[in-house]
């Protein structure tokens, strides 16, 4: 019902539609320090603004929570459906070559700069969906609220601040990722551990080792300093364990100091298929050296025995799992820092829905306790499953099918979401299967005709649930 209105509306508002994504993409809306009324600082400030103002000019009543949060809302009726977009961007980037990142363009059907696709260019897709069913006059009983976030790329704070304030719709989602549907989330665990020892007091020893910069990224790069090793062996040990784990490793001295960097491949923790771990390449290499024995030396090889090169799904640690739902457990080592006297740290495991804190959690602490180390983690994140049997879930399949004849089906990510933490929250678009936007990278970019499918499937769906 309504189809024929809803496309012909949005087709003939396309021009309009990406005139305002560009309007948004033209402010810089990356996360900067708060100022007073501006939690994360001007730029997100004036995203939400403007984006109001836009919502407001096109006849929905519009609210700004403090500046955390903004929402619109298509009428005042029972409060039945969210969607949950934001207008927050990760920093520019080097390397465009298109276009600036901030001097949106359209070339070849496809809307080039930061934001048009993450996630300015769906928010503002939901809205003319919103549009649509408000100037076609479609009757509604129930309401859709457009909630735009300013926080999303570093953390959630923004939708935390609202949900004190405000209750979730019976449904949400989300259009900051890809249809058809993501109905479940991994849980995770974010390990920290610790551990500390007697200095060496041999000749040949490890100084230092210093891998990673952040949990959740698989480190690319590792970094160590040795002495008492001959040059020779220093190159004979490298290409055995080169041969081995595929990192590559080059050497630089400075007086009896040699220092070591290992490189491989980084990776988002939710994916460690797609990197080669340096980190755990380089404890392969250093474990093949002839280090003087002592407790320093012993931790590692236990560290590397409970997390070996190559074992993304936590198999030597015990805790490999998976169900039919949501796949395998995985696990990257992302973080260490290892001095003469002390080892510090953290892992990054995204966790199937089997997993719990008795079969994951206390058999990480057993195992790392077993070789001196402290796990301080005392609580895991749960994971998110919405039931893909439930009239939400069907609903949005049915529509995503009929608007783009694809097979609709459910979806698991390793990542989080904004809907994480949401009863029934689930990601809905706004890209489309097999299509790379280049999220975070230079050359961000939305094709046009699937913004306006999106807002189709957007406007049918408000329909079909608040009607």
């Amino acid at each position: 019902m309504y189809r024929k209105q809803i496309e012909e509306f949005i087709d003939s508002h396309s021009r309009e539609m990406v005139e305002d994504i560009f309007a948004l993409c033209r402010i810089n809306s990356e996360k900067m320090p708060a100022e007073e009324g501006m939690p994360y600082g001007p730029g997100a400030a004036a995203a939400l603004a403007a984006a109001l103002e836009m919502a407001k000019r096109y006849g929905f009543a519009v609210r700004s929570y403090d500046n955390y949060v903004g929402t619109a809302d298509l009428n005042d009726r029972e409060k039945q459906l969210d969607i949950l977009a934001h207008l927050d961007v990760v920093p520019a980037g080097e390397g465009w070559q298109v276009t600036a990142p901030f001097e949106p363009v359209l070339k070849d059907g496809c809307l080039f700069g930061r934001g048009t696709a993450d996630d300015k260019g769906p928010a503002v897709a939901a809205l003319y969906a919103m549009r649509a069913v408000k100037e076609l006059g479609i009757p509604l009983k129930k309401n859709v609220r457009l909630i735009l976030g300013t926080d999303e790329e570093c953390g959630s704070s923004d939708i935390e601040h609202y949900y004190k304030m405000e209750q979730e719709a019976p449904m949400t989602f989300s259009p900051d990722a890809e249809f058809p549907v993501i109905n479940v989330e991994k849980g995770g665990l974010a390990a920290h551990f610790t551990g500390s020892f007697s200095k060496s007091r041999g000749s040949a020893r490890l100084v230092s080792l210093d891998a990673g910069i952040k949990v959740n990224v698989v480190p690319g790069k590792a970094f160590a300093a040795v002495e008492g090793v001959s040059r020779e062996i220093l190159e004979q040990t490298a290409r055995e364990a080169e041969k081995e784990t595929g990192i590559t490793f080059s050497f630089s001295c400075e007086g009896a100091l040699t220092k070591i960097t290992a490189q491989g491949d980084n990776a988002h923790a939710a994916h460690p298929e797609g990197g080669n771990n340096a980190l755990t390449g380089l404890l392969v290499y250093i474990t093949r050296l002839p280090l003087e024995d002592c407790p320093q030396t012993e931790c590692l090889k236990g560290l590397l025995k409970l997390i070996p090169h190559g074992d993304l799904y936590g198999k030597a640690m015990g805790i490999a799992m998976e169900d039919h739902i949501s796949g395998n457990l995985t696990l990257a080592f992302s973080m260490l820092k290892v001095t003469e006297d002390s080892l510090d740290g953290r892992f990054d495991s995204r966790c199937p829905i089997c997993a719990t804190e008795e079969n994951v959690l206390r058999v990480v602490k057993e195992r790392m306790a077993g070789i001196g180390l402290t796990l301080h983690n005392d609580t895991m994140r749960p994971p998110h499953h919405v039931d893909g049997d439930s009239l939400f879930v069907r609903t949005l399949l049915k529509e995503y099918e009929a608007y783009t004849g694809r097979e609709g089906e459910c979806l698991y990510t390793g990542g989080g979401t904004y809907v994480h933490e949401l009863k029934n929250g689930v990601a809905f678009g706004a890209a489309m299967p097999g299509t790379d936007n280049r999220m975070h990278g230079a050359d961000e970019f939305a094709a046009l005709e699937d913004l306006l499918v999106s807002a189709k499937i957007f406007a049918q769906v408000i329909v079909d649930l608040c009607a």
